[in-house]
């Protein structure tokens, strides 16, 4: 796994957590399941949106922003505050 930029500092200070996304590519070779992962799925941004709770769909929408600056948000594991 190749790491990028910071894309997003995400806050549930209610449950003593702070996560740090990182923008990612793979090394090399094709996505495969591993014992770390159930499945893996493309989706589109509208898919990320309509399947994933808010305080989760923002991590991966604010890494689809190239260029932008790290964003900065907080939740209650959720929904966005």
């Amino acid at each position: 796994m190749l790491v990028g930029p910071l894309t997003g500092v995400y806050k549930n200070m209610k449950a003593h957590v702070v996560a740090l996304v990182f923008r990612c590519a793979p090394a090399s070779g094709a996505p495969h399941l591993t014992d770390e992962t159930t499945g893996i799925d493309w989706l589109t941004p509208d898919e990320v949106e309509a399947r994933m709770a808010p305080a989760y769909a923002c991590r991966l929408l604010d890494a689809l922003t190239p260029g932008a600056p790290p964003a900065v948000r907080v939740h209650d594991g959720r929904d966005l505050l």
